[in-house]
């Protein structure tokens, strides 16, 4: 039978935060274009991770809210970071010439 929670996935899932915060701390400036149209990839698979996690069957009520915020929350974090990169981008970009 399905418990609901798992001492391993959440431990994993704190180590995972606290190594990806001190990975985004120490990356150059220079990089953070780069390192934006990578997280948005990663924030794909995690829409898809959430997506899954909500559409389990035997889920309690619990987990289908959580299921939604993640879904939510990964959503405008991909948006938003397409959003930023396209931005970026287009001050890169030469204007016309006068």
């Amino acid at each position: 039978m399905h418990s609901g929670f798992n001492p391993d996935l959440v431990a994993i899932f704190i180590l995972s935060a606290f190594l990806g915060l001190q990975l985004i701390k120490r990356v150059s400036s220079l990089l953070h274009s780069p390192l934006m149209s990578l997280t948005n990839a990663i924030a794909a698979v995690a829409v898809v991770g959430a997506i899954i996690i909500l559409g389990e069957e035997p889920g309690t009520p619990l987990t289908k809210i959580l299921g939604f915020v993640a879904v939510t929350a990964a959503t405008v974090n991909l948006v938003s970071g397409f959003l930023i990169t396209d931005r970026m981008l287009k001050m890169f970009k030469k204007g016309p010439s006068k």
